[in-house]
């Protein structure tokens, strides 16, 4: 199973994308992690996205795209696997529709967990409160929200056009939305 998670910040992408990790058997790559991961092995695009995050800059797509593409080659990742916040761009999502010709593979699904704004503030803001996290505050939400519509909400239609979206409510209990995101998948 090759699979993309789509949703905006407080959707749920990271817990449902726990889940489907171990029902399916499948790595769950989040960029950050790869990004973490590459510039601790010291890799030739490691070196360069540390330059990139310690300046808090956002990284160039090229680095990125690489870095996927890198970890990709990796032996877990032959049988499937499970993007959680990439692509996050048309650009990046054509970038890794071209590796995954280059590799011959190709992605089975995309699923977009759709919540609306306020619950999502609800959301991070009550996860704020719990876990003590400063970035969760109303304006940074509102602020996440925006630059995932600007950036990202976009590729549904993307993925629309290619005939791999499937959208379901990400409204309920843990256990219902994972029911709702198999359901989709089979």
């Amino acid at each position: 199973m090759r699979l993309i998670l789509l949703g905006g910040p407080g959707a749920g992408k990271g817990t449902q994308a726990a889940k489907l990790k171990e029902h399916y058997g499948i790595p769950h790559i989040s960029t950050g992690e790869v990004l973490r991961e590459a510039r601790a092995a010291g890799t030739e695009l490691g070196k360069k996205a540390a330059e990139y995050m310690d300046a808090g800059k956002l990284l160039p797509d090229n680095i990125i795209l690489g870095i996927v593409s890198d970890k990709m080659d990796m032996p877990d990742m032959k049988n499937g696997f499970l993007f959680d916040g990439f692509p996050r761009t048309i650009p990046q999502a054509k970038g890794l529709d071209k590796i995954l010709q280059e590799k011959g593979q190709a992605l089975d699904s995309v699923v977009s967990i759709d919540v609306n704004d306020g619950i999502v503030i609800d959301r991070l803001l009550k996860r704020s409160e719990i876990e003590g996290r400063a970035d969760d505050n109303r304006e940074t939400i509102e602020n996440r929200l925006k630059v995932y519509y600007e950036q990202t909400e976009p590729l549904k239609d993307y993925y629309k056009g290619c005939g791999l979206l499937k959208s379901i409510d990400g409204v309920g209990t843990v256990d219902e939305i994972f029911e709702r995101i198999k359901a989709v998948l089979s």
